[in-house]
Parts: structure tokens; C-alpha cells; sequence
């Protein structure tokens, strides 16, 4: 499932209890990420599921059901 997915790579990013994170979790306000570690998320699940993701729509992947919305889309 998607959503494991990238609970994983933000629970290794962060180096956090997966557990801790649940789809409503904000990456900025929740997890403490800079703009940096949103880019190297961002780049992380391009590089996961083999998809380029343009800085315009990066930009609204602010919260975990974001991303995996986002994801579901492309397939």
C-alpha cells in the first residue's frame, strides 16, 4: 500500500517510529522538516516509484495524504 510506503521513507528520513505517523501528519509542523528535507523527500519518492515530480505540484505535498493522493493518481 502506498501509504507504508511513504510512512517508511519519512520514518527512515526522520529517523522516527513509523508508528508516529499517520496520514494527517504534516511534514513541516509535525515532523520539523526544512526545505531541504522536504526536497530530499520529494526526490527519495521520485527515485521509489520511478516519477519526476515538478517543483509546482512539490509544493502542495505538504501532508502524508497529500503524497499518497498525489501517488495514487499517477498510477
Amino acid at each position: 500500500m502506498l501509504f507504508e510506503k511513504v510512512r517508511a521513507a519519512l520514518a527512515a528520513q526522520f529517523e522516527i517510529d513509523p508508528e508516529s505517523i499517520t496520514p494527517e501528519t504534516n511534514l513541516i509542523d509535525d515532523l520539523g522538516a526544512d526545505s531541504l528535507d522536504v526536497v530530499e523527500l520529494i526526490m527519495n519518492i521520485e527515485d521509489e516509484f520511478g516519477i519526476a515530480i515538478s517543483d509546482e505540484d512539490a509544493a502542495g505535498l505538504f501532508t502524508v495524504q497529500r503524497i499518497v493522493d498525489y501517488l495514487e493518481k499517477l498510477q
